[in-house]
């Protein structure tokens, strides 16, 4: 288990929240969270991966993003990713994350974002990091205020979802005195 102010890089480690635990995915991760993004309410934000796309950009290693399990209870429930910025003049992280159906709701989510926020913040030496859920994605916008994510502002047209229209994002910002712990 990591703890703040750790030198430790997370490869085969964990980080604890108070009711989830965040480790590196493994390829054996990739059929269940292809199934998890399948859900429907899950799918209407992240759009469509089969299990090759799951396995390239959530399971395979990246240089541009790290993503992690999210687990409760012994089970995985999510996915967690996080992606930084290295220019000294610009340096921040950024994090994105989905769950279960059946875990949504419960506070997992916050627990897991402000897990992962302590790390980036206390290990990893950011002092602000992003968020962009879609704008209309009420309960994710719900979730990130609560670890102590401020809106920035409203990005029209941002992503583009299967069917092929755009749809707005909401940047949300946490400096490191923001964190609720």
């Amino acid at each position: 288990m990591l703890h703040a102010g750790s030198p430790a890089t997370l490869v085969g480690m964990e980080l604890r929240g108070q009711r989830v635990s965040l480790r590196p995915t493994r390829p054996a991760d990739a059929p269940l969270l292809a199934s998890i993004l399948e859900e429907p309410v899950v799918a209407a934000w992240w759009g469509r991966f089969d299990l090759g796309r799951v396995r390239d950009e959530l399971v395979g290693e990246r240089d541009d993003h790290e993503g992690f399990a999210i687990e409760h209870d012994g089970r995985v429930v999510g996915y967690i990713q996080l992606s930084e910025e290295v220019d000294p003049e610009f340096r921040h992280a950024g994090i994105d994350l989905f769950l279960r159906t059946d875990a949504q709701g419960q506070g997992l989510g916050p627990d897991a974002i402000r897990t992962l926020a302590a790390y980036l913040i206390d290990v990893r030496g950011h002092h602000r990091l992003t968020i962009d859920p879609a704008a209309d994605n009420v309960h994710a916008i719900a979730a990130y205020t609560k670890v102590g994510f401020r809106p920035v502002g409203r990005l029209r047209a941002y992503q583009r979802m299967p069917d092929g229209h755009w749809i707005d994002g909401w940047l949300m910002e946490l400096l490191a005195d923001d964190l609720v712990r």
